[in-house]
């Protein structure tokens, strides 16, 4: 009965796991436009549709620095195209104008 139930709870999180992945790949693609292509994913520039597994592998590389009492976190940005994603990624059609959060800053480094 224990191993069904670790099973089920696997799949679960397999299925949550992918749905995440999903939504993200849709949002980055709707919030482009209707072309739903960028350049910037590959080294040789071309344009492509994003796809999950490229939105992930440049977005791996970001980290938090974390912050103390009178510093926010900070997200360490190395490349454009990582800004370019977070920002497609942003939700602002939901929040109102001047109520989005802001308790981590970005910091774009070359």
């Amino acid at each position: 009965m224990q191993h069904n139930r670790r099973v089920a709870a696997l799949i679960q999180v397999i299925c949550l796991a992918l749905l995440v992945f999903c939504l993200i790949e849709r949002q980055v693609r709707r919030a482009l436009g209707p072309e739903q292509t960028m350049t910037g994913l590959y080294p040789d520039n071309r344009r492509i549709r994003p796809t999950g597994r490229v939105i992930f592998y440049h977005l791996a590389e970001l980290t938090l620095r974390i912050g103390s009492v009178t510093d926010p976190p900070t997200v360490q940005i190395t490349r454009g195209v990582q800004l370019h994603l977070l920002d497609l990624l942003t939700p602002t059609s939901h929040e109102p104008a001047g109520h989005r959060s802001k308790t981590a800053t970005c910091e774009v480094r070359a």
